[in-house]
């Protein structure tokens, strides 16, 4: 059985099982699964599928965005395109990514943010002019903060996302924190002092918007 979408054909699996209810899925492999009571019949399957269109068109781009994104990758502000071969090493070509697996991609990348993010925040750090206790960086996965100054305990937390924004982006996120050392809230005197070592932070600020 064949589903007709935009022009292309994928192709429909049927599982017939010993169950009452039937479930419609669309896998990676961008073919329809479906299982359904072993007594159902083509006609009624086909009736099933027609009536399903639009959700099951709504379960293909949402695998076809997946398989795309899993093919792009952003790093430090710039889009690459990850080419997977076997090989043992890493390699940026142009705008391209040469690496076996994303598994291998992810360990890579979790060792760049450890580094980079050590980097940025030393270099911050020796910019600032105003007092500073010693501070410990801690980065996590964050879903709604890009950063996070914890006088407490004089932990800047760095959101892991921060990879993919340009180092300016993660130098304004690092003396954002840094400046909450100062000024623990938002005033005016915050934001003045902000802006004395990222001047365009409103530039940085709406990037991280996008």
């Amino acid at each position: 059985m064949i589903f007709n979408y935009l022009n292309n054909n994928y192709e429909v699996i049927i599982e017939k099982k010993k169950i009452k209810n039937l479930y419609i899925r669309v896998k990676e492999d961008l073919k329809i699964y479906i299982s359904c009571n072993r007594f159902t019949s083509n006609k009624q399957l086909e009736k099933i599928i027609n009536d399903n269109y639009n959700s099951i068109c709504k379960m293909l781009d949402k695998q076809i965005k997946r398989i795309e994104n899993n093919k792009k990758f952003k790093y430090l502000g710039k889009d690459y395109d990850i080419i997977f071969f076997d090989n043992k090493t890493i390699s940026i070509i142009d705008k391209k990514i040469f690496v076996k697996d994303r598994e291998t991609l992810d360990k890579w990348l979790k060792k760049q943010i450890n580094i980079i993010f050590e980097e940025r925040l030393d270099l911050c750090i020796n910019k600032f002019l105003e007092p500073l206790p010693k501070i410990n960086l801690k980065i996590r996965n964050m879903k709604t903060r890009w950063g996070v100054c914890n006088r407490a305990n004089n932990n800047v937390t760095l959101n892991s996302n921060l990879i993919r924004y340009d180092e300016k982006v993660i130098d304004y996120v690092i003396f954002h924190e840094l400046c909450h050392f100062i000024h623990p809230n938002h005033s005016k005197m915050f934001w003045d002092l902000v802006s004395i070592y990222v001047p365009n932070w409103k530039i940085y600020r709406n990037e991280l918007k996008k």
